[in-house]
């Protein structure tokens, strides 16, 4: 099959295989089964599952082309355009889709007391407004109008980029709907289908870029176009199966509901998520390095990304025929929810204990993925460095695993646990969130591995150093890493994030509370690094500058731990005060022993940036020490011998005016 015929023939396989595995998995599974009461009819019940696969697809076309274009492709040539142009197409057909599944759910809500009469109106207005499934489909479908214009208007790197970021953002709202939603599990599942969407999004969407760039690029260029590809792919098909992992841990309960037809189906979808992981270790490993010496090879590879296109329309549907399909034996809810489990949607923990600090966890999924790829991708370019024979400091790496691996655990240990119960468990992890893995961070020194180590490019596309460098001299970047704007933002965000409706949103809605760990990790980290980090930054105060800051931010924490000792009411008290909690002190000395923690605990991370500050000042001077001996063993202390004639010279000028 050659790439001009298969850029039409491609799409054709993608989208006809996965409407039959869609189709077969509905009726195998009884996902488009009539409903015995308020069944909304078969217009819905098969109508809802294709524009929710179309939608799939279109997301693909749209965040995969965009993401792989970026690390792939040259802006401003003919290229760039076309992939552009892909997924402007498919943004707009993103969002009549998006459009259509909101009409569709509409009526499946609804149905059989819509109105088509005057009242339709006011049943629309409630379902986009009053309604979270509303909403979420209203928010797509907006978002997708809006990347349809931005697709077609933008063409410059930076620009493609932030489409890109906001294209990524538009899938979150998706995946805050699904079957999974409604079990005991509900952000576990929520935040793996987020990242499984992403992940099948920019693994297809790649695919889909190369078919449709083939023409526009010149043949000597593909080997280098698939194997960048290949890299990406390779972390995109790791993210997919982690995440679909742990969703299948959700939705199965035992080993025999494989037996059942949503485990058949689930079956189905991992094995042709195992052929595509096959087929694309044998072309990253074999058929890369044979384009490159021979064009022969090219044509096999265009045939197998047809295959793949065929595999990854059997995932697709079978994806989204699982979406509808009942999961076996589904978690009873209880009868009488507890005040906890009407607030957190999960039982009220057992009294925090000492083994609880070790036994308890609930791991965060975004976190631990990101921290994995971090730990990954650091070790990677460590090993990268020494292979040529270059040294890195082993205190780097273990500062950076440390720090990730500390991340890991208060985002899924026992603070993750206990934070939503304990105000004291929240502020301890606002600390290390803030204070403590971001010295550790810092001290890794990873925009300065990642310049060493990874490739730089010279055929005018950018890869990871390319846009990291980018980062780090940008606008944005040069006003950020301002240790005051740093100082700044670090103790600002205290008082603007409690003293706030902030802090309710991130209890409240689980997209808030992952905001809340990146915001605190972020703004903990810009802070460290104006202070001790090596990591390039436009600008940088003097060491005694830096410890006048620093004392300065001291106070103006502990101050802020002192207010929330002071206070006589309860933060969020709808929330803390109406848990229902029977062991443990109550919720406002609770409040006052975490103002405790922020005023004291909260200062030891500060103190040793103050005596990192201090170590690195004395060695800096002993270097500027060394530097001077050396200068003066070089020119035989010339520069002395000279001032010391120039003081004679003045000695004596001055004696002779005197006479």
């Amino acid at each position: 099959m050659t790439p001009r015929v298969l850029r039409v023939a491609g799409p054709a396989i993608l989208g006809g295989v996965a409407l039959i595995a869609l189709v077969g998995a509905l009726w195998f599974g009884g996902g488009a089964a009539q409903i015995p009461l308020g069944d909304a009819g078969p217009v819905v019940r098969w109508g809802l599952p294709v524009t929710k696969l179309v939608v799939n697809l279109a997301a693909a076309g749209m965040v995969g082309v965009l993401v792989t274009a970026l690390f792939t492709l040259r802006a401003g040539e003919r290229e760039f355009d076309v992939a552009l142009d892909t997924a402007s197409i498919s943004a707009a057909l993103f969002t009549v889709a998006a459009g259509a599944t909101g009409f569709l759910t509409l009526l499946s809500v609804f149905n059989p007391a819509i109105d088509a009469g005057p009242q339709f109106g006011a049943q629309l207005g409630r379902f986009l407004v009053e309604l979270e499934v509303g909403r979420t489909w209203l928010i797509t479908t907006v978002a997708g109008a809006a990347l349809t214009v931005l697709t077609f208007a933008v063409r410059s790197w930076v620009g493609t980029l932030l489409v890109a970021l906001v294209a990524v953002a538009s899938l979150v709202p998706m995946g805050t709907q699904g079957h999974s939603g409604d079990d005991a599990f509900h952000h576990e599942a929520m935040m793996a289908l987020i990242l499984h969407i992403i992940g099948a999004a920019v693994w297809l969407g790649g695919l889909l870029l190369l078919i449709a760039v083939r023409p526009a690029l010149d043949r000597r260029r593909i080997p280098d176009l698939v194997a960048r590809y290949s890299s990406i792919a390779l972390a995109a098909f790791v993210l997919v199966a982690v995440s679909g992992t742990v969703r299948a841990a959700i939705g199965l309960q035992e080993w025999s509901d494989l037996l059942s037809p949503y485990g058949a189906i689930l079956g189905i979808k991992v094995v042709a998520l195992v052929g595509l992981g096959l087929f694309g270790a044998w072309y990253r490993t074999r058929l890369i390095g044979r384009m490159r010496s021979s064009d022969a090879a090219s044509r096999p590879f265009w045939m197998l990304i047809a295959f793949e296109l065929a595999l990854m329309g059997v995932a697709s549907g079978a994806a989204a025929a699982l979406a509808r399909t009942p999961p076996p034996n589904p978690a009873p809810l209880p009868e009488i929810p507890s005040p906890a489990e009407r607030l957190t949607g999960a039982p009220l923990p057992p009294e925090l204990t000492i083994e609880r600090w070790v036994t308890a966890w609930n791991v965060d999924m975004l976190w631990a993925v990101l921290a994995g790829f971090a730990i990954f991708f650091y070790l990677a370019g460590v090993w990268r460095l020494r292979r040529r024979g270059d040294a890195w400091p082993v205190y780097r790496t273990i500062m950076w695993v440390a720090g990730m691996v500390l991340l890991v655990w208060v985002t899924g240990g026992v603070v993750n646990v206990y934070q939503d119960y304990l105000f004291s468990m929240h502020m301890v992890g606002h600390m290390l969130l803030t204070m403590a893995i971001p010295v550790l961070l810092v001290a890794g020194a990873p925009v300065t591995l990642a310049a060493r180590a990874i490739r730089k490019r010279d055929d005018g596309t950018r890869g990871g150093r390319e846009w990291i460098l980018w980062a780090v001299h940008s606008p944005v970047a040069r006003i950020l890493t301002n240790p005051f704007v740093a100082a700044a933002l670090f103790i600002g965000s205290l008082w603007v994030f409690y003293y706030t409706d902030l802090y309710r949103w991130s209890l409240y809605d689980h997209l808030g509370h992952q905001w809340m760990i990146a915001h605190f990790l972020i703004t903990g980290y810009l802070f460290a690094l104006s202070l001790i980090g090596i990591d390039p930054v436009p600008w940088r105060l003097p060491y005694a500058g830096r410890l006048l800051l620093l004392i300065g931010v001291m106070a103006m924490h502990a101050f802020f731990g002192i207010a929330i000792m002071m206070q006589s009411g309860l933060m969020v008290a709808d929330w803390f005060g109406s848990m229902g909690r029977t062991w443990g002190v109550t919720p406002l000395e609770d409040q006052y022993t975490g103002g405790g923690i922020a005023w004291s605990i909260g200062e030891i991370p500060t103190l040793i940036l103050a005596i990192t500050v201090a170590i690195q000042w004395s060695r800096s001077d002993d270097r500027e020490t060394k530097r001077r001996d050396r200068h003066a063993d070089r020119t035989g202390e010339a520069e002395l011998e000279a001032y010391n004639a120039r003081l004679t010279e003045l000695a004596d000028r001055d004696a002779r005016s005197r006479r």
